[in-house]
């Protein structure tokens, strides 16, 4: 196993939770800009639970583990 595995699905990771973050607070945004009440616990699920999912598609789907078909 290669050494730098780890560290490559660590960093797509950390990128994928950003992006998922991101998504997160364009949602909150979105909602109160429709003038939905935001509660803390409501901001805190909607940024977190996209954050996680972005973490986890980014530590499964590492650079590298495309299956291409070269013609």
């Amino acid at each position: 196993m290669s050494s730098s595995i780890a560290p490559t699905r660590f960093s797509a990771a950390v990128v994928g939770a950003l992006v998922g973050a991101a998504a997160g607070i364009l949602l909150v945004t979105a909602a109160g800009t429709l003038s939905i009440t935001v509660t803390g616990l409501f901001a805190g699920l909607v940024v977190g639970v996209p954050a996680l999912a972005g973490a986890a598609v980014g530590a499964a789907v590492t650079p590298g583990n495309t299956r291409s078909d070269p013609r």
